[in-house]
Formats: C-alpha cells, structure tokens, sequence
C-alpha cells in the first residue's frame, strides 16, 4: 500500500501537531541525533496514529520542552526525523534552500568540477534527501514519507541555488519500501538525459541514466580510488571484481597498470566500462558472471594479479542477515587471496553499515589464515568527503575500505 503526501510547509508554528517524548527519551537529540524511534513516543499523550504520514509536527520532551521540528511518519520504526532545532525557524522553502546553499559551499571547495554529492542526507540537514551532481544535472532519491512531503519545496530549492538544466527523481531504493512509497522515477526539472557524465581525477566516464544504479555513480569511492592509485604496484595486473562502470579498474590503467580485468553480473555494466576505458584512452577485459563463481573459476585456471578491488553491494542490508553476510565477505576475501601475486595489493570494500569496520578486518585476517596468507593494512579507508559524517548519528558512516599489503607466509 501507498500513501499520498501533501506539503504542509504553509502551517504556522502554533499550527503544527505536537509529538511527546517518553520520560529520558529526549537525551539522544540532545546529542546531536536526528531520529525518533516508534519506542520512544509517549503515546497516551500524542498517539502516533493521529498523525498524517509525512506532516510536519513540534517535537517535546516529557518536560514540554521544545525539541524540534520534525516529519512524521507512524508507520515506520523511525517515526520522526529533525529537520530544525530552532523554535522560530520551520522547516519551510527558505530553510531547505539555506541547507542546500551550505551543502554547495563544502562541495565546491572540495572538488573543482560539479560531480559529487551534494545532500548527504541527515549530514547535510536533510534527512531522507540524496541528491547526486553531474554537471548541469541532478540526479536524487527521496526515501521517506516526510520528505516526500515536503518535494515540491525541495524541487523549488534546486531550482532557485543550482539552476540546473534537469533534476531527475530516481526512486528505486529499498527505503522506500519501508516508507510505505511508490518507486518511479520522475523528471522534475528539464529534459532527463539519456547519459550521465562524470568527471573523476582526470578522467571522464559515462553510465546509461536508465540502467545506472543507485544514482548513477558511486562517488563515495573517489578519495578510496585515489588512495588506490597511490599504493598500486607498477605495472600491475589488476582484477575489479564487481566493477560496475569500471572506475576502479580504469584508474588503475590511467595510473600505469598493464591489464586489467573486470568481472560484473550485468552485460550492461561491462559493456559501460569498456566504452568508459576507451574514451579514456586504455582497454580492458570482462567477465560476466556471479563474483563467487567467477573467482572460483579463474583460481582454477591459474590466474594471478599484483592488485585486485573487492566492492561488492551490501551483503547486509539488515541486521538479520548479519550471519550470512559476514560469511559471504570472508568467502570473497578468501578466493581472492588465491588469486594474488606472492607480494599483492587488496582492497576489500564494504557498504553495509550493519557490520563494523573493526568486523570486517576480522573477516580479512580469518581468510588470510585460511589462504597462510600475511596481511599488514596499509591504509583503512571510509566514503569521500562529499558524504560527511554526523558525530552524533553513526548510520551516516557506512563504507569501509581496507588497503591489504597480502604476502604468503
């Protein structure tokens, strides 16, 4: 079931519903954080099944102490999010506008072309709200009822800091599921294209708009690739496993690799990152196929590289499935051990936030063990600086990625 969602930003602050917190539950946004859970609502004095899924609501503590502004949504576990603390400031045009304004300013001092992330959710004020950059195009996803709510005044925001030539809606994120939301994709702004450019240390890359996934383009991995080509032995064999458009890969020739092989499930995306690797002036190889049956195979026919990239998508994307990710990352791990030069680089990547950085490690040295493998971490790694982190809300720090110096014993 779906459910529609008006703006309610015209709402003067007396106007807005309130929503009462239980006794002590307050000491989490006094912190910094932005959520509240279902658990954490008093509902005897504001049952959440009064509110309108998506409507903006005044935030209290048991003291009746003012919190924030918020949207709500009763259906979900995370039934309110903070869009502003401040009593005389809602969560209007003018705010989501200024929010948008302060999110450009990181950016552009960061990177000297228009490709990156521009809203990064909770950490840039904005929760619920991703917003991709690629040039005069801007590519979002919107995975919550509130903000959904509230998109008309977001379209209107973009419009009026950034002027771009098309804002694209591409909602086919899981999260909206759970919010109770349609996906599609919308074309809010101008004409949508049918490529996405991206410019990335140098070089240019392409992806299909229509075929692309999440937003088009990883730019959480950018800072992570050029580490990458820092440490890459000379004249290195690389494997890209999981490559998608072939970022990692094509890096790595650009920065003196002699070879590189690619392997994706999708024909599509091995297609895209062999025109990627031509217009870049290098070539590559592919393999289609599942990762884990791939690897297996080239184990089998003697294959061996000086650097190889593991990125695969979340193999835990809730908590329940802890027990079956964790042993699916310390399978790729272990097979691509076997496929390493006696003196080799591994990268090994992980998007779920759901297992932590110091687990991960953990599951690198048991497939060492397993391979008599020697493994010294040369550089730990997280997401570019275009998804900063919020101090007070650890969910906004979700990638990790270990830099393995990998010997045999």
């Amino acid at each position: 079931m779906s459910v529609t969602v008006e703006s309610s930003t015209t709402l003067a602050a007396s106007e807005l519903p309130k929503l009462t917190l239980k006794r002590g539950e307050d000491r989490r946004l006094r912190s910094g954080h932005l959520w509240v859970f279902s658990n954490e609502v008093d509902n005897d004095a504001t049952p959440l099944t009064a509110f309108i899924p998506g409507a903006l609501v005044r935030v209290h503590s048991d003291r009746d102490q003012f919190m924030g502004y918020a949207y709500v949504n009763p259906h979900a576990l995370i039934c309110a999010r903070i869009l502003s603390r401040s009593p005389v400031q809602l969560p209007d045009r003018s705010l989501i506008a200024h929010r948008l304004k302060m999110a450009l300013a990181l950016r552009e001092r960061l990177y000297p072309t228009p490709h990156y992330r521009l809203v990064f959710g909770e950490s840039d004020g904005l929760p619920g709200l991703v917003l991709d950059r690629y040039g005069e195009v801007v590519v979002g996803q919107i995975a919550t009822v509130g903000m959904e709510a509230l998109r008309s005044d977001v379209e209107a925001a973009v419009a009026a800091v950034l002027a771009p030539a098309a804002l694209v809606w591409k909602h086919d994120s899981s999260m909206r599921d759970l919010e109770q939301l349609p996906k599609q994709v919308i074309t809010a702004i101008g004409r949508a294209p049918e490529e996405l450019v991206v410019m990335e240390s140098g070089a240019r890359y392409s992806v299909s708009l229509a075929h692309a996934q999440k937003t088009g383009w990883f730019y959480d991995q950018v800072a992570n690739r050029e580490r990458w080509r820092a440490l890459l032995p000379r004249g290195a064999r690389v494997l890209d496993v999981c490559s998608y458009a072939g970022a990692w890969a094509i890096s790595a020739l650009r920065a003196g690799a002699r070879e590189a092989l690619c392997v994706d499930s999708s024909e599509a995306a091995l297609a895209t990152a062999s025109r990627n690797a031509a217009a870049n002036g290098v070539a590559l190889a592919t393999e289609r196929g599942d990762a884990f049956e791939v690897l297996d195979e080239l184990v089998r026919r003697g294959e061996r590289f000086d650097a190889v990239v593991l990125d695969p998508p979340a193999f835990i994307k809730r908590k329940k499935d802890l027990g079956r990710g964790e042993a699916a990352y310390r399978k790729l791990n272990q097979i691509a051990m076997r496929l390493l030069e006696r003196d080799a680089l591994l990268v090994s990547c992980s998007c779920s936030y759901h297992m932590p950085a110091e687990d991960l490690l953990g599951l690198i040295q048991t497939a060492a063990r397993h391979t008599s493998r020697f493994v010294q971490i040369l550089y730990s790694g997280g997401q570019s600086p275009d998804h900063p982190l919020h101090p007070a809300i650890p969910e906004t720090r979700y990638l990790k990625a270990f830099f393995c110096r990998v010997t045999r014993e």
